[in-house]
């Protein structure tokens, strides 16, 4: 008899480990090919009309089983898709499962839905009852619908109204001329595959297809331009193209759509040192993310620098996203490096964002420009090239109190600003809020008045990005608030 023993291991070699692809899975989601296919459908209610549509939907033939239909199934059964249905005016037996390829029931009791389950099992059918989990051996998810291109949503039955929340979430990032785009690239699919290698090639295509689909309309002129450079990126001449996008104030739930798509299909990320981790989380696994923040009081990249690098990421073909902090247009530099890209042939455009002194005024619960009190708004930026106080300002229309000033990056100038508008006779009364860090968690918030401004931007400081208010509209900034922020208030009620 032969005798069998164990390998040992070598003990100074350590065993190969392999890691796991993926966690587990409650449910295995596929996507299944119905055109042409019998699919059996029992009841006639509204909940399986909604079913029927969507089966025809997908091309089935579905042979419904019932002796009264619900109004909106009868519609649906004359609608655009009649052709798809197969009206059988009696109820299911064991014979319907014949040739089916899946099988649903709306049943009116367990015991229905047990015996319509147990019919099928024993047919070899996959079956489905309606909103009856246990007698289910597959279930429909929420759908995002941008047909070719479909996400669906499970959470295998557990909680479907979180399906639908996610489903609703998910359309949002979803342009509904996604679909056109998706059609483009099954169209061009063959082409692509014969005329571009393997790789670096295709993926360059498929990426330029990928970017326009989340930036912009689909056209034809679009798409013409796009089959036009194939053979340019299989020369290796492409060129990329530069956003620059805006991030907001903070809270990565105040980023837009159209940003969002943007880090989604970027190659290649420049992010200001204000730009909060909540918002590089939403961006592409994949994009490579190099900090170039300019903070005062701190080393920081060069601006020449920076240019350079747009320069140079953008003609190696890459999707350079350039995200600054609130709008690139505010106070970002933007100018400077739009006239770089644009003198160098670099295609360049701008995604605006939330500007912090919007997200201020929404923080504190205030109109900046309150019809009794603020006829306007202005933005000052709070330090020049050379880190003092700017001398090209209006200072005498920036002391109108009618007017809600805003001061960006002002903490260092405060006292200055301070006394500059006392000077230019400005009340001491004046409504001032000082806030730090706005959307984030760690923001704070002093209210005072012009008198007391000097204690405010000491109490808040100066480590963190500050914004100064001031105007009468600040008088109606609540004193108290029920928000989990550090706030601090010497503001007392009708100041004005």
């Amino acid at each position: 008899m032969a005798s069998f023993m164990k390998p040992k291991l070598l003990p100074n070699k350590p065993r190969k480990r392999t890691p796991k692809a993926i966690d587990d899975l409650a449910v295995l989601p596929v996507f299944y090919k119905l055109e042409g296919r019998k699919v059996v459908l029992a009841g006639g209610s509204d909940a399986a009309a909604w079913k029927g549509d969507l089966l025809a939907a997908s091309g089935a033939k579905v042979h419904v089983y019932a002796e009264e239909l619900d109004p909106e199934f009868i519609d649906v059964m004359a609608g655009p898709r009649a052709a798809n249905f197969i009206f059988h005016k009696r109820p299911w037996a064991n014979d319907v499962f014949e040739n089916a390829t899946i099988a649903i029931a709306d049943a009116e009791s367990d015991g229905e839905a047990q015996s319509f389950y147990c019919s099928s099992k024993a047919a070899g059918v996959p079956v489905n009852v309606i909103d009856n989990p246990k007698f289910c051996e597959f279930q429909f998810g929420s759908i995002v619908n941008r047909s070719p291109a479909i996400v669906s949503i499970s959470t295998t039955g557990a909680a479907p109204i979180l399906g639908q929340a996610i489903r609703e979430k998910v359309e949002t990032l979803l342009p509904n001329s996604l679909k056109d785009w998706a059609q483009f690239a099954q169209d061009v699919r063959t082409e692509v595959t014969e005329r571009l290698k393997p790789g670096k090639e295709r993926r360059s295509f498929w990426e330029r297809v990928s970017s326009a689909a989340f930036t912009r309309p689909f056209n034809m002129q679009e798409s013409e331009a796009l089959i036009s450079q194939i053979d340019p990126i299989a020369n290796g001449s492409s060129t990329g193209k530069v956003t620059l996008v805006g991030a907001g104030p903070g809270d990565a739930e105040l980023l837009t759509l159209k940003a969002m798509r943007a880090l989604q299909a970027a190659d290649v990320i420049l992010f200001d040192d204000l730009v909060s981790d909540e918002v590089l989380e939403l961006a592409r696994r994949e994009a490579k993310k190099m900090l170039v923040g300019k903070r005062g009081g701190r080393t920081s990249c060069k601006q020449e620098d920076i240019n350079d690098m747009m320069h140079k990421f953008a003609s190696a073909g890459k999707n350079v996203v350039r995200l600054k902090s609130g709008d690139p247009v505010i106070f970002g530099r933007a100018g400077e490096e739009l006239e770089a890209l644009r003198s160098k042939g670099i295609p360049v455009s701008i995604i605006p964002g939330i500007t912090s002194a919007s997200a201020m005024a929404a923080q504190l619960g205030i109109s900046l420009t309150h019809r009794d009190h603020a006829q306007s708004v202005r933005f000052v930026t709070g330090h020049s090239k050379q880190g003092k106080l700017p001398i090209h300002i209006d200072w005498k229309a920036v002391a109108d109190e009618t007017t809600t000033t805003i001061f960006y990056m002002g903490g260092r100038t405060a006292p200055e600003i301070r006394e500059t508008l006392l000077e230019q006779g400005m009340s001491a009364a004046t409504p001032v809020s000082i806030c730090a860090s706005i959307t984030r968690e760690n923001e704070t918030r002093w209210h005072g008045s012009l008198q007391t401004m000097n204690e405010g931007i000491e109490t808040i400081g100066y480590e963190n990005p500050v914004l100064i208010g001031i105007g009468k509209a600040l008088a109606y900034a609540p004193v108290k608030q029920d928000y989990d922020r550090n706030e601090i208030s010497t503001l007392q009620s009708n100041a004005v």
